[in-house]
């Protein structure tokens, strides 16, 4: 064989002929030294400056394959292959207009020839210009119908003009072309994902990885359809996988963190959106995403934070301005969370998850007129929306219209949010119905606050001939079980007995008539089970002191406890007076209330051994006074008829209406109120003038008694 490097041993003909040979081969580097060497003889020789110009190309050299080409369109400008080459080029240096030109006079000189016109469609593809680009590729097919690339690329293109059925009949000829085609495959799983055909995208985005694992966009892309599908521990093993092949993917960041939020591995999901923005800093979704997790977790102001970066960065995104809003509420900074509900709003007029938020905003600040306006404002764009009409609820009863309240709740049972809801294939009581000679099942939905208020009307229901069976939580069954009327209580982990009708308990209201002098407000209705106040009477203090059990704060997870719960240091006023014994009654105490338990003798908490609500029934048998927030403490003093001092915030729940000291639901409560949002210290400064008038009674009460007793004494001698 001649040696490459030396071509004036043959004719130049001869030269380009092997050297053609040569890259045909894939021997490049032979190429190369040929087509140079070429050069050095000829140096304006048109196939071996069009040749290295391809040559350079393939190497992803195309500064230098752009010089040469152009050189060899100097010497022959009438070549279609190399105008189509010169067109590629510019192609790659993201030169797409005059790749086109380009390409033009390739189809001038050859109007059928092919790359020229399937390039052509690429760049058209780039440009945008769909419409001309589809007639490309049609070309194409028309004049060499096995061009399988063609196929895919036209598949490409009707998905960008939103056709994507027909996308995917051109994915199906590619692959009746070569069935092994993994980029047919992955694309036609995209198409699907566009019809909303997502098992479909799923099956052929793993016909696609069966071919090439590697394909870190159908991993990806397969972990979107998978999300649709409510597969959420799938689609992050997608994520995890395309993140294996591109690390700093910051989409598949971005998406990781939204499957860990579905799969309420919050901390996780947080990260997932710091590594996002470690690879790109600033990423607004990431910023958003991350913020939205701060906010999960309980961040609110890093949240806020986090919305204001986004912000700098993107100021006019509506649903940022929204959650910022929506961090800012959890703040107790609802003039300010209403301010970015405006902007939002201004932004994105009539949107509706940002009427409704608003709406809830205004609801906090007491402006209910425009709490309403807001939630009309959402019925005028959908008249069925479930949260709309509930939050409308809500004011009603607040009000205290439960005419309107009360029929409105029902919508509860409609809204995206129905933890709690139960759903049977059994009729459900209306109220209208006899239940004479039937077993009705009353279900709980929400907490134990909500079971212990509306669990009163369980004697009303057997009143009328039915056999009563109560679904109920597990703590509040020993309590529950002691109710007259009630002939079994279970709870949802276990077999739901045999019943005909069902109701669920904030549903019984409704049941017995909307009015609200129907509520049936004789108390007790719930007592401690014998047994109890056995075991308790031995642990509760002895003396003189006055008993009061004290409940500071609720569920911390709970969606207003940043409302309605207070810090225990900050009751220092009634836990330093010696007159009386504090007894705490909450099970579970936060770690910065510990101290003050710590600093102050006469609290003895008691909550953390109770095991059910019947222990704590007990304790409360035993008591002079309950001292509470809004928590299910609450609730079970008033149930149970003991004296029940509530703190309530400004803007509190619906059952405790908006003014007033006095409750309908529980005769022997005394209602305590913020007098302006988050004023607690206006409001314990009346409980704690309140108790000092009820120590100086029970004094007086005990000094007459005393003298009494003397008198009589006297009288005896």
């Amino acid at each position: 064989m001649s040696n490459p490097s030396q071509p004036k041993q043959i004719s130049l003909p001869d030269a380009i002929r092997q050297a053609v040979d040569f890259h045909r081969q894939g021997r490049l580097d032979d190429a190369e030294r040929l087509y140079t060497a070429i050069l050095q003889a000829q140096r304006n020789h048109f196939d071996a400056l069009h040749l290295l110009g391809v040559l350079m190309h393939q190497r992803g050299r195309s500064a230098d394959a752009l010089t040469l080409i152009a050189k060899a369109l100097q010497e022959n400008a009438q070549s279609a292959d190399a105008q189509a080459n010169f067109g590629r080029v510019l192609a790659a240096l993201n030169r797409h207009d005059e790749a086109i030109a380009s390409y033009d006079r390739a189809l001038a000189l050859v109007p059928g020839h092919i790359e020229a016109l399937f390039h052509r469609g690429n760049a058209l593809v780039v440009r945008q210009r769909h419409a001309e680009a589809l007639a490309a590729y049609d070309r194409v097919i028309a004049l060499s119908s096995k061009h399988v690339q063609a196929h895919i690329n036209r598949g490409v293109t009707l998905r960008a003009l939103q056709r994507a059925a027909e996308a995917i009949s051109s994915y199906d000829c590619a692959l009746a072309l070569k069935p092994d085609s993994a980029d047919a495959f992955a694309n036609r799983g995209n198409a699907f994902i566009d019809l909303g055909q997502l098992a479909e995208a799923v099956q052929s985005f793993d016909r696609a990885l069966a071919l090439n694992a590697s394909n870190g966009d159908a991993h990806y892309n397969r972990g979107n359809a998978l999300m649709g599908l409510g597969r959420h521990a799938e689609a992050l093993e997608s994520y995890e996988r395309a993140l294996t092949l591109d690390p700093v993917s910051v989409r598949a960041l971005l998406n990781r963190g939204a499957a860990l939020r579905e799969l309420q591995r919050l901390e996780d999901s947080l990260a997932s959106y710091d590594r996002a923005l470690v690879c790109e800093a600033g990423n607004v979704d990431a910023l958003c995403g991350r913020g939205d997790m701060l906010r999960a977790l309980g961040r609110a102001a890093e949240a806020v934070e986090s919305y204001d970066r986004a912000l700098m960065l993107d100021p006019d995104r509506a649903t940022t301005h929204n959650n910022r809003g929506n961090a800012l509420a959890d703040l107790n900074r609802p003039a300010d969370a209403l301010a970015s509900f405006e902007r939002a709003l201004m932004l994105k007029p009539g949107a509706i998850d940002m009427l409704l938020s608003r709406g809830n905003v205004l609801m906090d600040l007491r402006r209910i007129d425009e709490a309403l306006a807001s939630y009309d404002a959402v019925l005028a764009h959908d008249s069925k929306n479930a949260d709309a009409h509930w939050n409308k609820s809500l004011i009603w009863l607040a009000l205290g219209d439960f005419e309107r309240g009360l029929p409105a709740f029902e919508w509860r049972m409609k809204r995206k949010d129905r933890s709690g809801v139960r759903s049977f294939d059994l009729p459900r009581w209306s109220g209208a119905e006899s239940v004479e000679g039937k077993t009705i099942l009353l279900h709980a939905e929400q907490g134990f606050g909500d079971t212990i208020q509306f669990i009163r009307y369980a004697p009303l229901v057997a009143s009328r001939g039915a056999t009563v069976i109560v679904e109920a939580p597990d703590a509040l069954k020993p309590l529950i079980a002691n109710i007259d009327g009630v002939s079994r209580v279970v709870s949802r982990n276990e077999p739901t007995p045999p019943f005909d009708l069902h109701c669920p308990l904030l549903s019984l209201p409704l049941a017995f008539g909307p009015a609200r002098d129907s509520i049936p407000a004789i108390v007790p209705y719930l007592q401690a089970p014998a047994e109890h106040l056995a075991r308790w009477r031995q642990r509760l203090p002895d003396g003189m002191a006055l008993r009061i059990g004290i409940a500071w704060s609720g569920n911390p997870s709970h969606k207003n406890d940043r409302n309605r719960s207070i810090a225990l240091d900050r009751l220092a006023t009634l836990l330093s007076d010696s007159r009386i014994v504090l007894v705490g009654l909450q099970r579970d105490i936060k770690e910065s209330d510990l101290r003050a338990l710590r600093e102050h003798p006469n609290l003895v908490s008691l909550g953390s051994e109770f095991a059910d609500f019947a222990d704590t029934a007990a304790v409360v048998s035993m008591l002079d006074l309950v001292i509470s927030v809004d928590t299910s403490v609450a609730h079970l003093a008033g149930a149970m008829g003991k004296p029940l001092w509530m703190l309530l915030p400004f803007s509190g729940d619906w059952r405790w209406m908006l003014e007033g000291e006095q409750s309908p639901w529980y005769p022997s409560a005394r209602l305590f109120r913020q007098p302006v949002l988050g004023d607690w210290d206006s409001a314990l400064v009346r409980v704690r003038e309140a108790l000092t008038d009820h120590l100086d009674d029970v004094a007086a009460e005990l000094s007459s008694q005393s003298k009494a007793a003397n008198q009589d004494f006297r009288n005896l001698s």
